[in-house]
């Protein structure tokens, strides 16, 4: 059964059936349909090789129970920079840096700038919408290929894509957790309760980080109030792993479950460096499940992939096609 930490924006799996509130049915014209758009924070690469394309059509024939893990590289192209890319990430472009979980924990100060920065950005964060790698994916799972997709990230464009199988293992910024009694609430109440605590402070910044902060000054956020736990008074914090903390045991061992259950592994739009996701390509190889990598630049399993294959994920996976 899968827990409130997977449940988000309508998708929930009840009686081991999939339910999707406000589900209409996709057609192949989401993948088909191409958006014209910029896409400032995907790293330079070339163009799939023809080769390349028929090898993931034939990796992709030959799989009934497909197992997808997906990082930053998916959600770039929908305007969401991600931390390691280079030239364009996060890490290459500002001195900006996560907020490490421990410290969250022991400085009100720092949950005051955490909570500002997110609050300005949240907006914007909010509004991305899924590309065509996700509509791709999504599409795959209402044919039967997908068998479970695993996302690094916290976006939610999965589930805005109405894929219903899905694991946050990094949570989402999408809900908000109280430390204390574990109650949690929507984003958007969240949003609403800040606006209210502080009519009259105002800041703007146009940096965006993966998980929604943008860049303010220690001026900017003097004066900015957080709102407590309105059930317990307990520190509120986003439902995401944090720098520094870990993936709850639980979320791993249902993923351990569905990649068992999976034939083959293919990652996308992650670089792996994480020790979170990288422990499931590496219990793939293990189980000798085939692998595929569409990724631009090196990934810490490309020793293990049958497929690597270095290019924007939405442009590859839109030219496979499935026929089920």
């Amino acid at each position: 059964m899968v827990r409130s930490s997977q449940i988000l924006l309508g998708a929930v799996l009840r009686n081991k059936k999939i339910v999707c509130l406000n589900y209409r049915p996709l057609t192949t014209s989401l993948r088909l349909n191409q958006v014209e758009q910029s896409l400032p924070f995907v790293p330079r690469c070339g163009e799939p090789s023809d080769d390349d394309i028929i090898q993931l059509q034939d990796f992709v024939n030959r799989s009934r129970r497909l197992f997808v893990l997906t990082g930053a590289g998916l959600s770039t192209e929908s305007g969401i920079p991600d931390y390691r890319s280079e030239g364009v990430g996060l890490y290459a472009t500002s001195k900006n840096r996560p907020v490490q979980y421990i410290d969250f924990l022991k400085s009100a100060v720092i949950r005051q700038r955490y909570w500002a920065r997110n609050y300005v950005g949240w907006p914007r964060f909010s509004s991305f919408q899924p590309n065509e790698a996700h509509k791709t994916l999504s599409y795959w799972e209402h044919v039967g290929l997908v068998h479970w997709i695993v996302t690094q990230n916290v976006d939610a464009l999965h589930y805005k894509a109405r894929s219903l199988r899905v694991t946050e293992l990094h949570g989402s910024a999408h809900r908000v957790v109280c430390l204390s009694c574990h109650h949690k609430t929507h984003r958007t109440e969240m949003q609403e309760r800040i606006r209210q605590l502080n009519p009259v402070w105002h800041a703007q910044s146009q940096e965006m980080a993966p998980d929604g902060d943008v860049s303010l000054t220690q001026e900017q956020v003097e004066g900015f109030k957080v709102p407590e736990c309105s059930r317990c008074g307990g520190i509120l914090k986003p439902e995401i792993v944090f720098f520094g903390d870990n993936v709850p045991r639980p979320t791993v061992a249902f993923v351990l479950e569905r990649l068992a259950e999976s034939d083959a592994v293919l990652v996308a739009g992650s670089s792996l460096e994480v020790y979170s996701g990288y422990r499931f390509v590496n219990k793939a190889h293990e189980q000798g499940k085939p692998i595929a990598i569409i990724n631009i630049g090196n990934t810490r399993a490309d020793k293990f992939a049958d497929l690597k294959i270095s290019a924007r994920c939405g442009h590859v996976l839109q030219q496979i096609h499935v026929n089920r």
